[in-house]
């Protein structure tokens, strides 16, 4: 039987998502989960995640997919699989599913966030990006716009990554002011490695009036990342959402 976990995390501590095998003194978020999962179960577990996560980004709802051979009491599970995980690590919910579904494959979209703050602050502090320029919000929510128009978006991706195609579709792309604090949420059927945060980079350029709306464009015609802006800190971005088809779940 196959479950899904509704999982987050704060990544500041860790390597990424994805256990790493040629460096097993690091920490990743596979390597936690596995092993509350392990404990519990009583048996060598494994689980696999939506998507991977680099080192430092944060997640408030990742999904995550496990096997197990009989059915249990989820409810005790979660309470069970809190009490093992580090205070960093949480399990928010447990989902049976069918057993054919791919918690990767069968994903719909997935939304990041990432959240620029415009002063210092404490509590802030490796959970945003601190920028002290003026940033014209409006400019980069018109460049957003432009993400929309288009398909390919390999300016953003990083180089040398092991994919078929650069083909995105944009479902969502916006810039929002809470509390003095930029949000940019992003939504696609797929992402890129490195793609949200060199967006993210690239826009603020266009805040900054270091890069035009038309410059924008052609940096994603030109699919050359060396034009493109730099990537963000890692430290500002949240997985936030990932959606499924209702008919996974049993």
């Amino acid at each position: 039987m196959r479950y899904f976990l509704d999982i987050s995390y704060v990544g500041t501590r860790y390597a990424g998502w994805q256990v790493q095998n040629k460096n097993p003194d690091v920490i990743t978020i596979q390597q936690v989960v596995n092993k509350a999962l392990s404990t519990l179960l009583q048996t060598p577990t494994e689980c696999f995640a939506s998507g991977r996560t680099d080192t430092g980004v944060h997640a408030t709802h990742q999904i995550v997919q496990f096997d197990i051979d009989k059915e249990q009491n989820l409810h005790r599970w979660t309470i069970k699989l809190n009490s093992l995980l580090p205070s960093d690590v949480v399990v928010n919910s447990i989902r049976r599913v069918k057993s054919d579904v791919s918690v990767r494959f069968d994903a719909i979209s997935r939304t990041y966030q990432y959240k620029v703050s415009l002063e210092r602050n404490p509590f802030l502090v490796e959970r945003a990006m601190f920028v002290f320029k003026p940033i014209d919000m409006e400019k980069m929510n018109v460049a957003a716009q432009i993400l929309f128009r288009h398909e390919d978006f390999e300016s953003f991706s990083k180089v040398h990554t092991d994919v078929n195609h650069f083909i995105c579709q944009i479902l969502e792309a916006n810039w929002k002011m809470e509390d003095d604090i930029l949000h940019f949420t992003i939504t696609a059927n797929r992402f890129l490695r490195g793609m949200v945060r060199t967006i993210v980079g690239t826009l603020l350029d266009v805040g900054s009036g270091k890069t035009s709306h038309e410059q924008f464009e052609k940096i994603i015609l030109d699919r050359d990342r060396k034009k493109a802006g730099h990537a963000v800190s890692p430290f500002g971005l949240y997985l936030t959402k990932i959606n499924y088809p209702p008919d996974i779940y049993t």
